[in-house]
């Protein structure tokens, strides 16, 4: 060694430099939220708040037949709204349908159109409701040249109001989604009939005769 080398590693104050540990970093605070910016945390809490909130519709006592049937207003394919007070007086028949342009939902819609003008000849009117926004209601309707009335729920009130929305399990996993569903309401306003859990064969033409049948 040196003896100019000696002589910078016997200065004090370079060994007391070099023997000196590495000050650690700060570690960094919890940021704050801003105003109009909440934090993880509310956003969770949001989330469970919704999770609650569907938990508690899919609690609510599901509408029985001879109730008086829920009112809505919904928007429909093509523009406007409809209401359940525009079918006064008529037979009506709403189905409900998980998602427009599946397997299952197509026949089903395609059968209901199919059977349209008998449906008509019994003074029922037939209208379809999904969770779908107009756009893919206009999509499917022009797809498969659907001639029944396709309504949007996007808030799931009517669903619910209707019991048609609700758990459901899936290859073991539960969810929330839309439950297959029809129900014909009379021409006072009251529930003659539902069928929960939709088996899509045959369905449209045991809904036409129970609606034929009915007064």
């Amino acid at each position: 060694m040196s003896k100019k080398t000696r002589k910078k590693t016997s200065n004090p104050s370079v060994r007391r430099a070099t023997s000196a540990k590495p000050r650690a970093k700060p570690r960094p605070g919890k940021p704050k939220s801003l105003p109009g910016h909440p934090s993880k945390t509310k956003t969770t809490a949001q989330k469970e708040i919704t999770a609650e909130a569907e938990s508690a519709a899919g609690t609510k006592p599901q509408p029985v037949e001879g109730a008086r049937a829920p009112s809505f207003r919904l928007p429909r394919d093509g523009g406007g709204m409809v209401s359940l007070s525009d079918f006064a007086g008529q037979k009506l028949v709403l189905f409900f349908y998980p998602r427009a342009n599946t397997p299952g939902c197509t026949r089903e819609a395609v059968a209901f159109t199919r059977l349209s003008d008998a449906f008509a000849r019994s003074g029922t009117v037939v209208l379809g409701i999904s969770a779908d926004p107009p756009k893919a209601q206009e999509a499917f309707r022009d797809k498969h040249g659907l001639s029944v009335p396709l309504l949007s729920d996007e808030t799931h009130t009517t669903l619910q109001a209707y019991g048609a929305w609700g758990e459901k399990s899936l290859y073991g996993r539960t969810f929330f989604g839309l439950i297959r569903t029809t129900v014909l309401i009379g021409g006072n306003g009251r529930i003659r009939r539902i069928w929960r859990h939709v088996k899509v064969d045959g369905h449209a033409e045991a809904v036409l005769a129970a609606a034929t049948a009915a007064d």
